[in-house]
């Protein structure tokens, strides 16, 4: 059995696997008891195999990478979170069942059909002998030759493959742990005086933005990248006579499909995390974050907005932030939108009501996340005048006329289509309000996390994601010009690509007392991913 959907075809189980012809010689030589301990232990073993397969499928699908045995246990309950928040706790539940009555079906019939064909093996014995010996034989031939069938072998060895990778996954996860602990002691802002950091950027309000699944396919992709275009046109085209600029270009980020949190810590704490075991080790340390920076000073009140949280967030103290908004904090009155508890105007505009708009003894440095762009996609929201924002009432007319998820899953094209249209809504939403909130210091900088899930971008997209640096006062840009960014808020594909561990550093050095000492270069650090070119590609 494949473990990715594209790959489950007929032809895949037209083949003859080397497991099935040494488990069915070693049942004959066996005498009876053994036989049958044997018989169970194999059928457990196929029915966790085949567990493990379905996992596979369902992270290449999502997250374009398979199941890891020790690090993805915790993201069970992330996706029954998911469930819940999309199709309701009756919904969340019945999946979770559905799902626990498979896992046991698979190792209560497998285990039986094993035992069935054990015995059927032992009352034919020199059948079953004979059909084993022809079968071995015929691997052997088809592996010297290299027969095929649809470009798949005929001597199939895949179970043992996968074991033999899974065991190396789980070694390489245990170096790891060991691996990041080095990295994560190198840190050259880490001692850094606070009057040294952020020079560039005192007395500005900053904002981190992400925009989620905002990724390269978003502005790419011929289904959607002349509508994307046009938005980030007309968004630019607007920007300016607004008296903004902009430089942009690609980061390449650790994740793809989902995952988010991985790219957030990224890109604040100058890491590569790539998995859950990072996360939690990062997060839980007093690493030295991008964010943090600006609280470090003291010269910058240091908020969140975080619509997508709906309970605790203790990572709010890892990234230096003096206080948090979620989608509890934020008077929000309306309904949710599938799996986004608050549209981003909403969100945007309540942070204009209770920290942008207000008088303030210190500027202000925002990280926001928004969320109106997270899959499934539907129903979305749309642009209303901001005066006629008020409590979110409003969008319960615009959530009723919206979309069914799951009659847009039915068709991947209209995912796609929905796709594009979210973006284009957090997008416009954004820009929007830097457009008419934005003061003369006022400094917007805003990047996808990851890209959608393959579903939308097919399966074999990079995992980058545009960035674009805003703002009205020039010496902010003339600060990166060493960069190589293009201007506008849309990368070409030639825009350079850097992985996202390394923009904490480069930002840090830039905005620095000694921005012209040549540490913006392009070279990725110690410990991240390969360097990655101007195309995209790795090098």
């Amino acid at each position: 059995m494949p473990n990715q959907l594209p790959r489950l075809t007929p032809g895949a189980f037209l083949r003859i696997p080397v497991e099935a012809v040494f488990g069915a010689a070693l049942l004959l030589v066996l005498p009876p008891k053994a036989r049958r301990v044997t018989a169970v232990l194999g059928g457990v073993g196929l029915g966790l195999l085949t567990v493990l397969n379905l996992l596979d499928m369902g992270f290449h699908s999502v997250l374009d990478r398979p199941f890891d045995l020790i690090l993805d246990w915790i993201l069970f309950d992330d996706a029954e979170a998911y469930l819940r928040d999309s199709v309701g706790q009756a919904g969340a539940i019945g999946a979770v069942i559905g799902v626990v009555l498979l896992v046991l079906a698979l190792l209560v019939l497998m285990t039986l059909s094993v035992l069935r064909l054990t015995r059927l093996m032992a009352r034919h014995s020199a059948v079953a002998t004979r059909t084993t010996l022809v079968l071995g034989t015929v691997w052997v031939i088809c592996t010297a030759l290299g027969l095929q069938i649809a470009g798949v072998p005929v001597a199939a060895k895949t179970t043992v493959a996968r074991v033999d990778d899974r065991v190396d996954r789980v070694r390489a996860g245990i170096r790891d742990e060991r691996q990041f602990a080095k990295e994560a002691a190198a840190d050259r802002f880490r001692r850094t005086p606070p009057d040294q950091l952020l020079t560039g950027l005192r007395g500005k309000d900053v904002i981190f933005a992400f925009i989620e699944s905002y990724g390269r396919s978003a502005i790419e992709d011929p289904r959607m990248a002349r509508q994307v275009g046009d938005v980030l046109k007309k968004r630019n085209t607007a920007l300016r006579a607004a008296g903004f600029h902009s430089r942009s270009a690609f980061l390449h980020s650790p994740t793809f499909g989902g995952g988010s949190w991985l790219a957030h810590s990224t890109f604040n704490s100058g890491l590569w995390i790539k998995n859950q075991q990072r996360y939690r080790s990062v997060t839980s340390s007093d690493r030295f974050t991008l964010t943090g920076a600006f609280q470090r000073t003291n010269a910058w009140r240091t908020v969140g907005l975080m619509p997508g949280v709906t309970r605790a967030w203790p990572e709010g103290k890892f990234y230096g932030l003096d206080h948090v908004y979620d989608s509890r904090d934020i008077g929000y009155r309306g309904p949710k939108f599938s799996w986004s508890p608050v549209p981003d105007q909403y969100s945007l505009k309540a942070f204009e009501r209770l920290e942008h708009g207000k008088k303030r003894s210190k500027p202000l440095m925002t990280e926001a996340i928004l969320v109106s762009s997270h899959q499934p996609w539907a129903p979305i929201p749309k642009m209303i005048g901001w005066d006629e924002v008020g409590d979110g009432s409003v969008y319960k007319a615009i959530n009723k006329a919206g979309k069914d998820p799951e009659e847009v899953w039915k068709d991947p094209d209209h995912v796609a289509d929905e796709y594009r249209r979210s973006i284009q809504y957090s997008v416009t939403s954004l820009t929007e309000y830097l457009e008419k909130y934005g003061k003369d210091n006022t400094v917007l900088v805003f990047l996808g996390d990851h890209q959608p899930v393959p579903m939308v971008t097919g399966d074999h997209a990079n995992r980058d994601v545009p960035i674009s640096i805003v703002a009205r006062d020039p010496a902010v840009l003339d600060r990166i010009s060493g960069w190589g960014w293009e201007e506008g808020l849309k990368p070409s594909p030639k825009a350079p690509v850097w992985p996202m561990d390394s923009f904490r550093d480069r930002f840090l050095t830039a905005y620095g007392p000694h921005h012209g000492s040549g540490h913006g270069g392009n070279g990725a650090k110690q410990g991240s991913e390969p360097a990655v070119s101007t195309s995209g590609k790795k090098r």
